[in-house]
């Protein structure tokens, strides 16, 4: 028997890495992901190679059901890798690999809200053609066909994912009319990014199929309009099971220069996004605070009721990478909580 394995990657496009994929047909019978040969592509034109040396290598690193095509049909993201076998420059997951196998015994887990705004051509689903709708209000979790843009491509996304397999934990409608969240997690920081990756691509597919493009642009309508921000929800054992650690990890992300170590990296074109006003902190300022939606990390009302729990951290991009956020978290907070003996 033959099946379709779509083999998934994420490119060298800079300053936001892109995703790309195409179609290997695989003899035999569908097996795990270690049977998975690995394969090759034009590294030239996917900004990750030179013409005179373009062959790059896929290893997989992930599959799960293909929901699209059915059957006994893969999704199989990869990892890029240079032809000697090493990571390639714009491998990022395997960064967080080594970080999060280093800090394994303090169980970091992660939630991650993934914003994103849909578009019918060159203006956001909902817009009116050479106008603006009502200003923001009564979109955000919003019902009706007068407030809500997009629900039947939600809907299928929805349901792409579940059938994946993916740890998807809800959807909701977002503060600007066509703009709408999913969440991934809570799990561990490479399945959280793995799984985020796959419903990104499977976000762009099925959005196809109704003629309409999504974007992670974290300020795709200047203005007094809402960004799209990929809120990170994120805990270690200690946090869950003290406040103390829940203290000790929002002080750390404060100090020094780490503020700006990883707002630099939390996707390109945050000073359009984080600028103090809707609901965000400057991306210039970090600061912590219970229930505060304009700060830079959040400590959710109940977790300061219950002792413990998981912080918020309000500062990435939706087009951030997922690779990236989690792997700074964790090296940070984790290496600030072993430091304080709150392990």
């Amino acid at each position: 028997m033959t099946f379709k394995a779509e083999y998934i990657w994420i490119d060298g496009t800079s300053p936001t890495a892109k995703l790309r994929s195409k179609t290997k047909i695989i003899t035999g019978v569908p097996a795990g992901l270690d049977a998975l040969p690995i394969w090759g592509f034009d590294g030239s034109s996917t900004n990750q190679a030179e013409g005179h040396a373009s062959d790059r290598v896929l290893k997989p690193v992930f599959t799960c059901p293909d929901p699209i095509r059915g059957g006994d049909d893969i999704l199989v993201l990869c990892e890029v890798l240079n032809t000697d076998m090493t990571p390639h420059a714009s491998n990022t997951r395997a960064a967080l690999a080594e970080v999060a196998e280093r800090f394994a015994a303090q169980e970091p887990i992660f939630g991650i809200e993934q914003e994103y705004t849909f578009f019918d051509g060159a203006r956001p689903l909902g817009f009116p053609e050479g106008g603006f709708p009502a200003p923001q209000g009564g979109y955000y979790c919003g019902v009706g066909a007068d407030e809500i843009f997009g629900r039947d491509i939600v809907e299928a996304h929805l349901d792409n994912c579940l059938k994946a397999g993916l740890a998807i934990s809800g959807i909701n409608a977002e503060v600007m009319p066509g703009q709408w969240e999913f969440q991934v997690g809570p799990v561990s920081p490479l399945e959280v990014s793995d799984h985020l990756w796959v419903a990104r691509w499977l976000l762009y597919r099925t959005a196809e199929d109704f003629g309409i493009s999504a974007t992670l642009d974290p300020k795709p309508v200047k203005g007094d309009w809402n960004g799209a921000g990929a809120h990170t929800n994120f805990s270690t054992k200690a946090m869950r099971e003290g406040y103390d650690a829940i203290i000790t990890a929002c002080e750390s992300l404060g100090e020094g220069s780490k503020p700006l170590d990883h707002v630099k990296n939390y996707g390109a074109g945050i000073d359009e996004r984080l600028t103090g006003l809707h609901e965000t902190a400057p991306w210039d300022k970090f600061s912590y605070g219970v229930s505060d939606r304009g700060a830079s990390v959040r400590i959710p009302w109940q977790v300061e009721k219950d002792g413990k729990g998981y912080i918020e951290d309000r500062r990435p991009n939706a087009n951030v990478d997922p690779y990236v956020v989690t792997r700074l978290l964790v090296d940070t907070c984790c290496a600030a909580l072993e430091k304080a003996g709150q392990v």
